[in-house]
Protein backbone atom coordinates (compact mmCIF):
# COMPACT_ATOMS: atom_id res chain seq x y z
CA UNK A 1 0.00 0.00 0.00
CA UNK A 2 1.54 3.15 -1.33
CA UNK A 3 2.03 5.96 1.65
CA UNK A 4 -0.32 9.32 0.14
CA UNK A 5 1.00 11.65 2.06
CA UNK A 6 3.00 14.58 0.93
CA UNK A 7 6.89 14.05 1.13
CA UNK A 8 8.38 16.97 3.23
CA UNK A 9 11.97 17.25 2.42
CA UNK A 10 14.83 17.13 5.48
CA UNK A 11 16.61 20.33 3.84
CA UNK A 12 16.11 22.99 1.93
CA UNK A 13 18.55 24.75 -0.80
CA UNK A 14 19.69 28.25 -1.36
CA UNK A 15 21.37 28.93 -4.07
CA UNK A 16 24.31 26.12 -3.83
CA UNK A 17 24.33 25.17 -0.21
CA UNK A 18 21.81 22.84 1.53
CA UNK A 19 20.87 23.87 5.42
CA UNK A 20 18.75 21.51 7.75
CA UNK A 21 15.15 21.74 7.45
CA UNK A 22 14.46 20.36 11.39
CA UNK A 23 10.75 21.73 11.55
CA UNK A 24 9.72 19.05 8.64
CA UNK A 25 8.29 16.19 9.92
CA UNK A 26 9.68 12.94 10.13
CA UNK A 27 8.93 9.87 8.04
CA UNK A 28 6.05 7.89 8.56
CA UNK A 29 6.61 4.89 11.39
CA UNK A 30 5.57 2.45 8.67
CA UNK A 31 8.66 4.01 6.59
CA UNK A 32 10.82 2.84 9.68
CA UNK A 33 9.16 -0.67 10.02
CA UNK A 34 9.94 -1.41 6.02
CA UNK A 35 13.02 -3.98 5.65
CA UNK A 36 16.19 -2.45 5.14
CA UNK A 37 17.74 -2.59 1.89
CA UNK A 38 21.41 -3.23 1.23
CA UNK A 39 23.06 -0.44 -1.39
CA UNK A 40 23.14 -3.61 -4.06
CA UNK A 41 19.52 -4.24 -3.52
CA UNK A 42 17.61 -3.43 -6.16
CA UNK A 43 15.34 -0.55 -5.72
CA UNK A 44 11.44 -0.69 -5.26
CA UNK A 45 9.69 0.27 -8.82
CA UNK A 46 7.40 2.15 -6.99
CA UNK A 47 9.73 3.74 -4.53
CA UNK A 48 11.65 5.25 -7.23
CA UNK A 49 8.96 6.34 -9.26
CA UNK A 50 7.51 8.52 -6.51
CA UNK A 51 11.34 9.76 -5.62
CA UNK A 52 11.52 10.88 -9.16
CA UNK A 53 8.39 12.65 -8.65
CA UNK A 54 9.24 14.25 -5.14
CA UNK A 55 13.19 14.79 -5.18
CA UNK A 56 15.18 15.09 -1.54
CA UNK A 57 15.68 18.87 -1.95
CA UNK A 58 13.83 21.46 -3.28
CA UNK A 59 16.37 24.39 -5.25
CA UNK A 60 14.51 27.79 -3.87
CA UNK A 61 16.45 31.10 -6.16
CA UNK A 62 16.23 34.78 -5.43
CA UNK A 63 17.42 36.72 -1.79
CA UNK A 64 17.34 35.52 1.43
CA UNK A 65 14.13 35.71 3.53
CA UNK A 66 13.68 38.76 6.11
CA UNK A 67 14.28 37.26 9.30
CA UNK A 68 11.49 37.00 11.52
CA UNK A 69 12.83 37.19 15.35
CA UNK A 70 9.25 35.82 16.85
CA UNK A 71 9.79 32.20 15.06
CA UNK A 72 11.62 29.78 16.39
CA UNK A 73 12.97 28.38 13.08
CA UNK A 74 16.75 28.27 12.61
CA UNK A 75 17.09 29.30 8.65
CA UNK A 76 19.80 31.78 7.04
CA UNK A 77 18.00 35.40 6.87
CA UNK A 78 18.75 38.78 6.30
CA UNK A 79 18.38 42.30 8.79
CA UNK A 80 15.45 44.18 7.19
CA UNK A 81 16.76 47.58 6.06
CA UNK A 82 16.28 50.78 8.38
CA UNK A 83 14.34 53.19 6.50
CA UNK A 84 14.28 56.72 8.07
CA UNK A 85 11.17 58.81 7.56
CA UNK A 86 11.12 62.37 8.46
CA UNK A 87 8.06 63.34 9.92
CA UNK A 88 7.01 67.19 8.48
CA UNK A 89 7.65 68.93 12.36
CA UNK A 90 11.62 67.53 11.78
CA UNK A 91 11.97 68.75 7.92
CA UNK A 92 10.41 72.19 9.05
CA UNK A 93 12.96 72.43 12.06
CA UNK A 94 15.66 71.53 9.78
CA UNK A 95 14.59 74.32 7.41
CA UNK A 96 13.98 76.88 9.96
CA UNK A 97 17.81 76.42 11.21
CA UNK A 98 19.05 76.46 8.01
CA UNK A 99 17.27 79.56 7.17
CA UNK A 100 18.49 81.15 10.54
CA UNK A 101 21.93 80.38 9.95
CA UNK A 102 22.30 81.38 6.34
CA UNK A 103 20.46 84.78 7.88
CA UNK A 104 23.36 85.10 9.82
CA UNK A 105 25.93 84.59 7.33
CA UNK A 106 24.58 87.13 4.94
CA UNK A 107 23.53 89.88 8.01
CA UNK A 108 27.78 89.14 8.71
CA UNK A 109 29.23 89.85 5.62
CA UNK A 110 26.86 93.20 5.24
CA UNK A 111 28.12 93.91 8.41
CA UNK A 112 32.12 93.79 7.67
CA UNK A 113 30.89 95.44 4.16
CA UNK A 114 29.36 98.30 5.55
CA UNK A 115 31.89 98.37 8.55
CA UNK A 116 29.33 98.37 11.28
CA UNK A 117 31.45 96.18 13.59
CA UNK A 118 33.00 98.67 16.50
CA UNK A 119 36.62 98.94 16.00
CA UNK A 120 36.08 97.33 12.44
CA UNK A 121 36.87 98.57 9.07
CA UNK A 122 37.06 98.15 5.61
CA UNK A 123 39.92 99.64 3.92
CA UNK A 124 39.59 102.39 1.35
CA UNK A 125 41.69 103.75 -0.88
CA UNK A 126 42.74 107.16 0.20
CA UNK A 127 42.69 110.46 -1.55
CA UNK A 128 45.90 112.48 -1.24
CA UNK A 129 45.64 115.71 -1.29
CA UNK A 130 46.79 117.89 -3.92
CA UNK A 131 48.64 120.89 -2.32
CA UNK A 132 51.53 121.08 -1.97
CA UNK A 133 53.79 121.97 1.48
CA UNK A 134 54.46 125.54 0.77
CA UNK A 135 50.89 126.16 -0.13
CA UNK A 136 49.93 125.29 3.71
CA UNK A 137 48.96 128.18 5.44
CA UNK A 138 50.29 128.90 9.01
CA UNK A 139 47.87 130.45 11.65
CA UNK A 140 49.24 130.43 15.41
CA UNK A 141 46.78 130.75 17.13
CA UNK A 142 45.91 129.90 20.96
CA UNK A 143 44.21 126.63 19.76
CA UNK A 144 47.46 126.13 17.57
CA UNK A 145 51.06 126.49 18.40
CA UNK A 146 53.06 127.52 15.91
CA UNK A 147 56.10 124.82 15.66
CA UNK A 148 52.89 122.53 15.50
CA UNK A 149 51.68 124.45 12.28
CA UNK A 150 55.27 124.63 11.52
CA UNK A 151 56.35 120.87 11.53
CA UNK A 152 53.17 120.01 9.91
CA UNK A 153 53.83 121.86 6.69
CA UNK A 154 57.60 121.30 6.28
CA UNK A 155 58.00 117.57 7.53
CA UNK A 156 57.24 116.28 4.25
CA UNK A 157 60.03 118.24 2.43
CA UNK A 158 62.87 116.77 4.91
CA UNK A 159 64.56 113.47 3.92
CA UNK A 160 67.05 111.03 5.76
CA UNK A 161 69.89 110.45 3.56
CA UNK A 162 71.69 107.25 4.32
CA UNK A 163 75.61 106.45 3.34
CA UNK A 164 76.56 103.14 2.41
CA UNK A 165 80.02 101.42 1.95
CA UNK A 166 80.93 97.74 0.75
CA UNK A 167 82.24 96.02 3.67
CA UNK A 168 83.38 92.02 3.66
CA UNK A 169 81.00 90.14 4.86
CA UNK A 170 83.02 87.02 6.59
CA UNK A 171 80.51 84.43 7.03
CA UNK A 172 79.36 84.40 3.28
CA UNK A 173 83.12 85.44 2.29
CA UNK A 174 81.74 88.20 -0.27
CA UNK A 175 80.63 91.71 0.29
CA UNK A 176 77.80 93.81 1.15
CA UNK A 177 76.77 96.94 1.10
CA UNK A 178 76.23 97.98 4.99
CA UNK A 179 74.98 101.57 6.52
CA UNK A 180 77.75 103.75 7.75
CA UNK A 181 75.99 106.91 8.44
CA UNK A 182 73.08 109.29 8.01
CA UNK A 183 72.20 112.58 7.67
CA UNK A 184 69.49 114.73 6.75
CA UNK A 185 68.62 116.46 3.39
CA UNK A 186 65.91 118.88 1.97
CA UNK A 187 63.88 118.58 -1.38
CA UNK A 188 64.46 122.02 -3.65
CA UNK A 189 62.67 120.97 -6.53
CA UNK A 190 59.87 118.61 -7.29
CA UNK A 191 61.86 116.78 -9.99
CA UNK A 192 63.77 115.83 -7.31
CA UNK A 193 66.77 117.59 -6.15
CA UNK A 194 68.03 117.50 -2.61
CA UNK A 195 70.26 119.63 -0.94
CA UNK A 196 72.62 118.16 2.13
CA UNK A 197 76.29 118.76 3.70
CA UNK A 198 78.80 117.32 1.80
CA UNK A 199 80.30 116.14 5.20
CA UNK A 200 77.39 113.51 4.97
CA UNK A 201 78.14 111.85 1.76
CA UNK A 202 81.80 112.54 1.68
CA UNK A 203 83.33 108.46 2.02
CA UNK A 204 79.42 106.93 0.34
CA UNK A 205 79.50 104.40 -2.33
CA UNK A 206 75.83 104.04 -2.12
CA UNK A 207 73.32 106.92 -1.18
CA UNK A 208 70.30 106.03 0.04
CA UNK A 209 67.23 108.94 0.66
CA UNK A 210 64.20 107.93 2.13
CA UNK A 211 61.37 110.54 0.97
CA UNK A 212 58.36 109.51 2.89
CA UNK A 213 57.78 106.01 2.87
CA UNK A 214 60.27 104.90 0.38
CA UNK A 215 63.65 104.22 -0.13
CA UNK A 216 65.26 105.89 -2.98
CA UNK A 217 68.84 105.57 -4.09
CA UNK A 218 70.11 109.30 -5.19
CA UNK A 219 72.78 110.13 -7.66
CA UNK A 220 75.33 113.02 -6.86
CA UNK A 221 74.88 116.14 -9.19
CA UNK A 222 77.45 117.96 -7.96
CA UNK A 223 79.45 118.71 -4.85
CA UNK A 224 80.86 122.01 -3.27
CA UNK A 225 83.76 121.02 -0.58
CA UNK A 226 84.58 124.47 0.37
CA UNK A 227 81.24 125.29 1.58
CA UNK A 228 80.06 121.96 2.84
CA UNK A 229 77.01 121.61 0.43
CA UNK A 230 76.55 118.82 -2.19
CA UNK A 231 73.53 118.58 -4.15
CA UNK A 232 71.76 115.03 -4.93
CA UNK A 233 68.46 113.89 -7.12
CA UNK A 234 66.16 110.78 -6.47
CA UNK A 235 63.61 109.94 -8.89
CA UNK A 236 60.40 111.43 -9.09
CA UNK A 237 58.21 114.60 -11.06
CA UNK A 238 55.93 115.74 -7.94
CA UNK A 239 58.03 116.09 -4.68
CA UNK A 240 57.20 118.39 -2.04
CA UNK A 241 59.85 121.34 -1.60
CA UNK A 242 60.54 123.22 0.98
CA UNK A 243 59.87 126.98 0.55
CA UNK A 244 62.61 129.57 0.60
CA UNK A 245 62.80 132.34 2.64
CA UNK A 246 65.45 134.80 2.92
CA UNK A 247 68.45 134.75 5.82
CA UNK A 248 69.02 138.66 4.93
CA UNK A 249 66.84 140.36 8.06
CA UNK A 250 67.11 137.69 10.77
CA UNK A 251 66.76 138.98 13.96
CA UNK A 252 68.36 137.49 16.98
CA UNK A 253 65.80 136.05 19.17
CA UNK A 254 63.86 135.13 16.20
CA UNK A 255 61.64 131.66 16.52
CA UNK A 256 62.86 128.78 14.81
CA UNK A 257 62.19 124.89 14.38
CA UNK A 258 64.92 122.34 13.39
CA UNK A 259 64.07 119.31 11.28
CA UNK A 260 65.80 116.36 10.56
CA UNK A 261 66.98 112.89 11.65
CA UNK A 262 69.02 112.73 14.41
CA UNK A 263 71.13 109.67 14.85
CA UNK A 264 68.79 108.15 12.23
CA UNK A 265 65.53 109.36 13.88
CA UNK A 266 63.81 110.46 10.89
CA UNK A 267 61.48 113.95 10.44
CA UNK A 268 62.69 114.75 14.53
CA UNK A 269 61.44 118.08 14.96
CA UNK A 270 63.11 120.92 17.53
CA UNK A 271 62.45 124.21 18.50
CA UNK A 272 64.22 127.50 19.50
CA UNK A 273 65.73 130.45 18.60
CA UNK A 274 68.15 132.20 16.41
CA UNK A 275 70.62 132.68 19.37
CA UNK A 276 73.51 134.60 17.38
CA UNK A 277 74.29 135.54 13.61
CA UNK A 278 77.27 136.04 11.56
CA UNK A 279 78.95 133.46 13.56
CA UNK A 280 82.49 131.92 12.21
CA UNK A 281 83.81 128.91 14.69
CA UNK A 282 87.53 128.46 14.07
CA UNK A 283 88.74 125.79 11.92
CA UNK A 284 90.47 123.33 14.29
CA UNK A 285 87.53 121.28 14.45
CA UNK A 286 86.09 121.49 10.69
CA UNK A 287 85.61 118.49 8.69
CA UNK A 288 87.51 118.65 5.78
CA UNK A 289 87.97 121.25 4.01
CA UNK A 290 85.39 123.28 4.93
CA UNK A 291 85.24 127.46 5.60
CA UNK A 292 82.28 128.42 7.26
CA UNK A 293 81.78 131.92 7.87
CA UNK A 294 78.39 134.29 8.24
CA UNK A 295 76.53 131.06 10.40
CA UNK A 296 73.18 131.58 11.72
CA UNK A 297 73.92 129.99 15.86
CA UNK A 298 70.84 128.47 17.31
CA UNK A 299 69.48 126.46 20.58
CA UNK A 300 67.11 124.40 18.83
CA UNK A 301 68.72 120.91 19.63
CA UNK A 302 70.72 119.66 16.54
CA UNK A 303 72.45 116.32 16.83
CA UNK A 304 74.70 114.10 14.39
CA UNK A 305 71.92 113.01 11.88
CA UNK A 306 70.45 116.73 11.99
CA UNK A 307 73.61 117.43 9.13
CA UNK A 308 71.82 119.14 5.83
CA UNK A 309 68.52 119.29 7.44
CA UNK A 310 66.29 122.34 7.42
CA UNK A 311 66.37 125.16 9.94
CA UNK A 312 62.80 127.53 9.26
CA UNK A 313 61.39 130.11 10.71
CA UNK A 314 57.53 130.89 12.01
CA UNK A 315 56.02 130.51 8.79
CA UNK A 316 57.56 127.33 7.34
CA UNK A 317 60.34 128.95 5.81
CA UNK A 318 63.86 127.40 4.69
CA UNK A 319 66.27 129.93 6.07
CA UNK A 320 69.30 127.69 6.70
CA UNK A 321 70.65 124.24 6.35
CA UNK A 322 71.78 123.02 9.77
CA UNK A 323 75.73 122.17 9.63
CA UNK A 324 77.52 121.88 12.90
CA UNK A 325 77.27 121.50 16.16
CA UNK A 326 79.45 122.79 19.49
CA UNK A 327 80.17 120.44 22.41
CA UNK A 328 81.00 121.25 25.87
CA UNK A 329 84.54 120.32 25.41
CA UNK A 330 84.84 122.34 22.33
CA UNK A 331 84.86 119.74 19.41
CA UNK A 332 82.88 120.69 16.45
CA UNK A 333 80.86 118.30 15.29
CA UNK A 334 81.00 115.90 18.78
CA UNK A 335 78.38 113.31 19.27
CA UNK A 336 76.25 115.50 21.70
CA UNK A 337 74.03 118.83 21.95
CA UNK A 338 74.71 121.65 24.49
CA UNK A 339 72.00 124.00 22.70
CA UNK A 340 74.98 125.49 20.18
CA UNK A 341 74.45 124.32 16.63
CA UNK A 342 75.29 126.46 13.62
CA UNK A 343 73.30 126.53 10.39
CA UNK A 344 74.32 128.13 6.86
CA UNK A 345 72.39 130.83 6.09
CA UNK A 346 69.87 130.06 2.88
CA UNK A 347 70.30 133.03 1.01
CA UNK A 348 74.17 131.35 0.54
CA UNK A 349 72.80 128.02 -0.02
CA UNK A 350 70.24 129.14 -2.60
CA UNK A 351 73.25 130.48 -5.13
CA UNK A 352 75.23 127.25 -4.02
CA UNK A 353 72.56 124.85 -5.43
CA UNK A 354 71.79 127.04 -8.33
CA UNK A 355 75.01 126.54 -9.43
CA UNK A 356 75.61 122.91 -9.18
CA UNK A 357 72.15 122.32 -10.80
CA UNK A 358 73.24 123.95 -13.85
CA UNK A 359 77.10 123.28 -14.12
CA UNK A 360 77.74 120.74 -11.66
CA UNK A 361 79.97 122.98 -9.59
CA UNK A 362 80.00 126.23 -7.70
CA UNK A 363 82.42 128.71 -8.04
CA UNK A 364 82.89 131.88 -5.33
CA UNK A 365 83.63 135.53 -5.86
CA UNK A 366 86.56 136.60 -3.92
CA UNK A 367 88.44 139.47 -3.05
CA UNK A 368 91.69 138.94 -1.87
CA UNK A 369 92.00 139.85 1.30
CA UNK A 370 92.04 138.66 5.40
CA UNK A 371 90.26 140.74 7.97
CA UNK A 372 89.92 140.71 11.79
CA UNK A 373 87.01 142.13 13.70
CA UNK A 374 87.79 145.58 15.23
CA UNK A 375 86.17 146.26 18.46
CA UNK A 376 86.92 148.92 21.48
CA UNK A 377 89.88 146.87 22.74
CA UNK A 378 91.49 147.00 19.41
CA UNK A 379 90.81 150.09 18.85
CA UNK A 380 91.71 152.15 21.99
CA UNK A 381 95.62 149.42 21.99
CA UNK A 382 95.97 150.68 18.69
CA UNK A 383 94.30 154.02 18.62
CA UNK A 384 92.64 153.47 15.88
CA UNK A 385 90.04 156.62 14.33
CA UNK A 386 87.14 154.05 14.53
CA UNK A 387 85.32 151.54 17.30
CA UNK A 388 83.88 149.13 15.12
CA UNK A 389 84.71 147.45 11.32
CA UNK A 390 86.64 144.98 9.75
CA UNK A 391 91.12 145.46 9.39
CA UNK A 392 92.32 144.83 6.73
CA UNK A 393 95.29 142.53 7.71
CA UNK A 394 96.67 140.92 4.24
CA UNK A 395 96.24 142.05 0.79
CA UNK A 396 97.15 138.97 -2.02
CA UNK A 397 99.16 140.23 -4.37
CA UNK A 398 97.68 140.80 -8.00
CA UNK A 399 93.75 139.78 -6.18
CA UNK A 400 90.75 142.34 -6.97
CA UNK A 401 91.33 143.91 -3.77
CA UNK A 402 95.01 144.93 -4.34
CA UNK A 403 93.53 145.78 -7.92
CA UNK A 404 91.39 147.90 -6.19
CA UNK A 405 93.65 149.73 -3.91
CA UNK A 406 93.20 148.52 -0.67
CA UNK A 407 95.94 148.18 1.74
CA UNK A 408 97.06 146.95 4.91
CA UNK A 409 96.06 148.57 7.79
CA UNK A 410 92.34 149.84 6.19
CA UNK A 411 89.32 149.66 7.79
CA UNK A 412 86.27 148.74 6.12
CA UNK A 413 83.40 150.56 7.62
CA UNK A 414 80.89 150.17 4.53
CA UNK A 415 80.54 147.44 1.74
CA UNK A 416 77.91 147.25 -0.76
CA UNK A 417 75.70 149.29 0.81
CA UNK A 418 75.79 147.76 4.23
CA UNK A 419 77.85 149.29 7.45
CA UNK A 420 80.38 146.71 8.42
CA UNK A 421 81.08 146.22 12.23
CA UNK A 422 82.99 142.83 12.20
CA UNK A 423 85.40 141.04 10.14
CA UNK A 424 83.00 138.16 9.24
CA UNK A 425 80.43 140.50 7.64
CA UNK A 426 82.82 141.31 5.07
CA UNK A 427 83.20 137.34 3.85
CA UNK A 428 79.37 137.23 3.78
CA UNK A 429 78.90 140.21 1.71
CA UNK A 430 81.38 138.77 -1.00
CA UNK A 431 79.68 135.32 -0.22
CA UNK A 432 76.13 136.84 -1.13
CA UNK A 433 77.59 138.87 -5.01
CA UNK A 434 78.70 136.90 -8.03
CA UNK A 435 81.78 136.77 -9.68
CA UNK A 436 82.20 139.64 -11.73
CA UNK A 437 80.31 141.94 -9.56
CA UNK A 438 81.56 145.49 -8.84
CA UNK A 439 81.05 146.52 -4.87
CA UNK A 440 81.32 149.85 -3.39
CA UNK A 441 83.90 149.64 -0.66
CA UNK A 442 84.49 152.40 2.59
CA UNK A 443 87.51 152.11 3.76
CA UNK A 444 89.22 154.37 6.87
CA UNK A 445 92.64 154.78 6.28
CA UNK A 446 94.53 157.00 8.80
CA UNK A 447 92.30 159.84 9.54
CA UNK A 448 90.64 159.88 6.08
CA UNK A 449 87.65 158.08 3.95
CA UNK A 450 88.00 156.60 0.63
CA UNK A 451 85.41 155.41 -1.42
CA UNK A 452 86.68 152.04 -3.71
CA UNK A 453 85.53 150.37 -6.24
CA UNK A 454 86.06 146.37 -6.13
CA UNK A 455 85.07 144.12 -8.48
CA UNK A 456 85.36 140.69 -7.39
CA UNK A 457 86.87 137.64 -8.87
CA UNK A 458 86.73 133.85 -9.31
CA UNK A 459 88.42 130.99 -6.83
CA UNK A 460 89.15 129.48 -10.04
CA UNK A 461 91.68 131.99 -10.64
CA UNK A 462 93.03 132.40 -7.14
CA UNK A 463 96.52 132.75 -7.02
Amino acid sequence: MVDERPHIPKTISFGSREVPYEDAPDEPEAAADAPERGPESEPDSSTDEGAAREPATTVVSGPLPVCDYTSDADEPCEEPAVVRRWSSAAVFAAASFGAAVGGLVVAAALVWVLGLVPGVRPVAPTVTDAARPSDVSIQASAEVDAAVAVAAKVTPSVVNVAVQQTVFDPFTGGTRQREVGNGSGVIVREDGYVVTNFHVIENAERIIVTVGVQDLEASVVGVDASTDLAVLRVPGTDLPVMEFGSSADLSVGQFVVAVGSPFGLEKTVTAGIISALQRTPDGEHMPGAARYTNLIQTDAAINPGNSGGALVDSEGNLIGINTLIQSPAGAIGAPQSAGIGFAIPVDFVRNVVDQIIKTGTAIHPYMGITTMTVDQNLAVQFDLPVRAGALVQFVESGSPADRAGLRRGDIIVQMAGREVVRGEEVVAIIRSASVGETIPITVVRADTERDLEVTLGSDLDRP
